[in-house]
């Protein structure tokens, strides 16, 4: 199975784990992507909602559960197939709660081009735009490590060379 590691930064992330628990939490009881659904029968919609709202319930779980006590021990978080695709929609649901609400003030063109710089932020901006590029940069690497375990779904169907290769690439990534 392929995995990557990731050895980060324990004064630089820290201080976002804060952010993204008080994000998780809220997201417990609602979902990150508004939903419109009125058009819908109400048990249906009910049903529909309870269940996006456990799926993401989950997904969060996970997401936090790699920053457990050997995270603040060794600094080191681990994707896999496993877990890659949910540790994604994890990252996209918190990135989706940030924009809506901590990062409003900034234009959708600028989160996604990059061209922000932290220091001309106002000071109420920076952690949650830190904490933003962060998740961004999770799924990007998962996305570019496993993104074809992801695709495949299960590493049985892999092909034999891909995974040589695969190995030959695995590693330790810094953030």
């Amino acid at each position: 199975m392929k995995r990557i590691e990731v050895k980060l930064s324990l004064s630089v992330v820290a201080p976002l784990l804060d952010l993204m628990k008080a994000s998780s939490d809220v997201l417990e009881a609602q979902i990150a992507a508004p939903l419109s659904l009125e058009d819908i029968d109400a048990d249906f919609r009910d049903e529909w909602k309870a269940e996006l709202l456990a799926g993401q319930q989950e997904e969060l779980h996970a997401l936090m559960g790699l920053f457990n006590s050997d995270f603040f021990v060794n600094g080191v978080v681990a994707f896999d197939e496993d877990n890659a695709e949910i540790i994604v929609r994890a990252c996209s649901a918190l990135r989706l709660r940030l924009r809506r609400h901590d990062l409003k003030a900034l234009e959708d063109e600028q989160l996604e081009s990059g061209g922000v710089e932290l220091e001309n932020l106002p000071e109420h901006l920076q952690k949650p735009y830190m904490c933003y590029v962060f998740l961004g940069t999770i799924q990007e690497l998962i996305i570019q490590h496993l993104d074809s375990a992801i695709l495949r779904g299960s590493s049985d169907e892999a092909d034999p060379s891909e995974d040589e290769e695969a190995d030959e690439e695995d590693g330790e990534e810094r953030a």
